[in-house]
């Protein structure tokens, strides 16, 4: 199932929104991209097998690894980006791809405050 993309960003907001409070209030300078596929250096670089399986990233420096150094000099925002052909081309229903987006915004997420694959996994996501 395939959707436009303000309906897929819309979505994303939605998901967000749901996040528990907690955890909305501890997102600090993180930007959530909407792309179709991870772009072709990404996937030389994480030597992935294909553009088409990842489903998210997130890109920045871990909440466990800032040291007091961090944020001394301006910094740019980390970001998170959700790859909507990737999610769509697992899903088959409007309500899959709601419960995709949110899983892999939370699996992002778990990243940005430093939770390794392992960790997020066992948390169930």
């Amino acid at each position: 199932m395939s959707m436009e993309r303000d309906a897929f960003e819309k979505i994303v907001e939605e998901s967000f929104e749901k996040l528990p409070e907690v955890f909305k209030r501890a997102i600090v300078n993180v930007g959530i991209v909407v792309e179709d596929y991870p772009d072709d250096a990404l996937v030389q670089k994480m030597q992935l097998p294909s553009k088409y399986n990842l489903l998210g990233l997130y890109h920045g420096i871990p909440l466990t690894e800032r040291g007091t150094w961090y944020g001394m000099t301006p910094v740019t925002p980390d970001k998170i980006s959700l790859y909507q052909r990737n999610i769509e081309s697992h899903c088959r229903t409007q309500h899959e791809i709601e419960q995709a987006i949110y899983d892999v915004l939370i699996h992002e997420i778990g990243h940005y405050f430093g939770m390794n694959e392992k960790e997020i996994r066992e948390a169930g996501y």
